[in-house]
C-alpha cells in the first residue's frame, strides 16, 4: 500500500499473460505466493451497495491464517472511473472474534472473493499481483508504490496500462467495480479496452 493511505491501483484482465510473467521473472522481485479468502461486509443502517459504482468497502482477509481488516473509500473521475482509494488496514489477531464485533454491530456478510492463487512481485514503483479467482479468471493487478507525496492519479493509471502494453499483453480490459461486485452483480459490471 502506498504512503499517506491513498492506494493507486488498476484491476484488469490481459490478453496474454505469459509475457508479463516472463518480464516479472527477468526483472522483478517475487515477494510471495499465497491464496487469500476475501469476506466483504456492510452495515444494516448504511448499505455500501446501495450506491453504484460502490464507494466503500469494509473487508475481512484470511491470507493462509494471517488476517487483516481493510476498509477502502473509493474516489472516480466525472466517468465513474476509480482514481484511487483511501485505504485503512491492521492485522486482526482473532478473526473470530473480529466476526463477533461484526455481529453485534449489525454489520452483514454480502460476498466472498476466493483468490485460489495469488503471486506478487515487486517492479521499480509497481507491486503487480497476478491473481486467480475462483469463478472470475485471471486478474492483473497494479498498484502505484511510489514516494511522490501528491502524485497525478490519472497520469499513473494511464502509466500502468501502458507497461502492460508495452511488455506485450495485447488487449487489457480493465472494469472499476472490484471483485466482490463482479461476484455478485456481473451485470452492473462496465468494462473499458485498451
Amino acid at each position: 500500500m502506498a504512503a499517506n493511505n491513498k492506494e493507486i491501483e488498476i484491476q484488469v484482465q490481459v490478453e496474454h499473460i505469459k509475457p508479463l510473467l516472463g518480464f516479472l521473472k527477468k526483472n522483478a522481485e517475487l515477494i510471495g505466493e499465497s491464496s487469500q479468502i476475501d469476506r466483504y461486509f456492510t452495515p444494516q443502517h448504511r448499505n455500501f451497495l446501495d450506491k453504484y459504482p460502490t464507494e466503500e468497502w469494509l473487508r475481512l482477509r484470511d491470507a493462509g491464517g494471517k488476517f487483516t481488516i481493510t476498509y477502502k473509500k473509493w474516489k472516480y473521475d466525472e466517468n465513474d472511473q476509480g482514481l484511487y482509494a483511501d485505504e485503512y488496514e491492521t492485522i486482526v489477531q482473532d478473526i473470530n472474534q473480529m466476526e463477533n464485533i461484526f455481529k453485534s454491530v449489525d454489520m452483514k456478510e454480502v460476498a466472498t472473493v476466493n483468490k485460489i492463487s495469488r503471486q506478487t512481485w515487486i517492479y521499480k514503483d509497481y507491486e503487480v499481483v497476478i491473481d486467480n479467482i475462483k469463478g472470475l479468471g485471471q486478474f492483473v493487478e497494479l498498484e502505484y508504490c511510489g514516494k511522490s507525496k501528491s502524485p497525478d492519479h490519472k497520469k499513473i493509471n494511464a502509466q500502468m496500462i501502458k507497461f502492460l502494453k508495452d511488455v506485450g499483453c495485447g488487449k487489457v480490459t480493465q472494469n472499476h467495480s472490484g471483485y466482490p461486485i463482479m461476484v455478485m452483480f456481473p451485470e452492473k459490471v462496465k468494462y473499458y479496452e485498451f
